[in-house]
């Protein structure tokens, strides 16, 4: 299986030599959306992988460096969420956590590698509405580009994703474009893995 890694280009040294790219990116949609994420913290980072042995098999790389904090099942499919040993220093900040979701049945992504970045953006809201007109006041700039999403081929998705025993509501804002994903919530990681306790 490592060499299956290898061959995909899916061994975290690959990966992290590869974060930069991601990361400009990234940046360049936080761009097109007047998002300045510079003060808030950029939580985690995910990675997307078809097949259940290849998720397992880095799942088992992964854990040089660092260890699961979390393995809960949602929406009928293991979700790993590693705490780094030491942070990943990138052009957005230190990320300290890692989500590696195991594939959905029947479900295969385009593209197997880095695939989301997600950011803490503190609010009191519950619902993805609330939260996405949090948002807006907080980035005003936000509401006029949110009207011409389609235009600039941007897909924007609102969720609620909830592992079983959580008890912190943590709705989610996603933007999407080019097989990078920005999303955003109220509550980091780490905050809501320690709610589940």
């Amino acid at each position: 299986m490592r060499q299956t890694l290898m061959q995909k280009g899916l061994m975290p040294s690959q990966m992290l030599n590869e974060i930069d790219g991601f990361m400009d990116k990234t940046l360049n949609l936080c761009k097109q959306l007047s998002l300045d994420l510079s003060r808030y913290q950029a939580d985690h980072i995910a990675l997307r992988i078809n097949g259940a042995d290849v998720a397992k098999a880095a799942h088992q790389e992964w854990l040089e460096y660092g260890q699961v904090i979390s393995e809960a099942i949602i929406n009928g499919r293991p979700i790993i969420v590693m705490q780094f040993k030491q942070p990943i220093v990138t052009k957005v900040g230190e990320i300290e956590c890692l989500e590696l979701p195991y594939p959905a049945p029947n479900k295969s992504h385009p593209i197997e590698h880095w695939e989301h970045i997600e950011f803490v953006v503190p609010s009191q809201a519950i619902t993805a509405d609330d939260f996405l007109a949090d948002l807006c006041t907080r980035f005003p700039d936000l509401s006029a580009k949110l009207a011409c999403l389609d235009e600039s081929g941007i897909d924007m998705k609102l969720s609620s994703p909830h592992g079983e025993g959580e008890r912190l509501a943590n709705p989610t804002v996603a933007f999407k474009l080019n097989g990078v994903c920005i999303k955003l919530h109220p509550h980091s990681l780490k905050n809501i893995v320690a709610s589940e306790q």
